[in-house]
């Protein structure tokens, strides 16, 4: 039978330079890890709440654009920013909070604008995302054919 061979001896000052070093790097590297994930879900929390609060109000303008005249305006106008915040909140949910809606409907440039205001909701204590969403359209004018 053949003898084994030993394993040449690794030499002490190897082990002692490498010592901790893992640790040392995933201490450096973790938090910047994490910071990059919280920013992720941040963002996507910050645009959900803005594409809500852009919806709403699109959905506002589109009820809003059909009042022919000031008057029906002034009548639906509450009707409709009820509305609005109430698919805001509806759709959403836990993201966009305290959303609020303001109208105006100009006859003599035939333009109705709805306007969602609400915060958007935070991982980090004390941050402040609000966001505010303004939509145009033009009001529906319906005229009886002339031909």
């Amino acid at each position: 039978m053949r003898p084994v061979a030993a394993a040449p001896p690794t030499s002490p000052r190897r082990l002692r330079g490498d010592r901790g070093a893992s640790a040392l790097e995933l201490s450096l590297v973790a938090p910047v890890l994490l910071l990059a994930i919280f920013t992720a879900i941040q963002a996507g929390l910050y645009f959900y709440g803005r594409t809500v609060a852009q919806q709403a109000a699109r959905e506002g303008v589109s009820k809003l654009r059909l009042a022919q005249t000031e008057q029906i305006s002034d009548a639906v106008r509450d009707d409709v920013q009820d509305a609005v915040e109430r698919y805001a909140r509806a759709v959403g949910r836990e993201t966009l909070l305290g959303a609020e809606a303001a109208s105006t409907y100009d006859a003599t440039t035939g333009k109705v604008t709805v306007t969602v205001t609400g915060d958007v909701v935070t991982l980090v204590p004390g941050l402040d995302l609000g966001v505010t969403q303004v939509v145009t359209g033009e009001i529906e004018r319906f005229e009886e054919d002339r031909r």
